[in-house]
């Protein structure tokens, strides 16, 4: 059982970080010089505080997504939409960072946040602590939200 449950965490954490690690990837080789370029609002971050943010997400997310996998109402659907909503966290990544598209970039953003919204629901009818886990990711990609689209209308 215990041996599992390991098991189990770290196959959610090579998952959830391959996100994290395709979306630095990108932003490493594609962000400069278009990213400097670009006028931000005076509410932009300094870029060293996404690293350990996205992190601590990260992790909580891998710690939300465990948690519901080893309850006993756990449904497979939603570990689907926790593996699709992955694939709209990286999409935006390259989307904003290769392509320079920062319209579609908000439109796979407001997906993303909708897919977090429909995790939350989901987490909070079976393990609450696995919904709570999720709030600070909302927050931040709400935050990310305001940003993206303050960079179309400057830019």
């Amino acid at each position: 059982m215990f041996r599992n449950k390991i098991l189990t965490f770290i196959l959610f954490l090579i998952v959830t970080f391959s996100a994290s690690l395709i979306g630095s990837v990108t932003t490493l080789n594609f962000k400069e010089p278009w990213y400097s370029l670009l006028n931000k609002p005076a509410f932009n971050p300094p870029d060293w505080i996404f690293g350990p943010v996205w992190t601590t997400l990260y992790l909580m997310m891998t710690i939300a997504i465990w948690l519901f996998w080893h309850t006993k109402n756990r449904d497979i659907n939603t570990v689907y939409i926790y593996f699709i909503h992955l694939i709209f966290n990286t999409t935006w990544s390259i989307v904003f960072f290769v392509f320079h598209n920062i319209e579609l970039a908000l439109i796979v953003l407001i997906l993303l946040i909708a897919l977090i919204i429909n995790l939350i629901f989901r987490f909070r009818r079976v393990k609450m602590i696995s919904a709570y886990l999720m709030i600070p990711y909302l927050l931040w990609c709400s935050y990310a939200l305001i940003l993206n689209t303050s960079l179309i209308i400057l830019n």
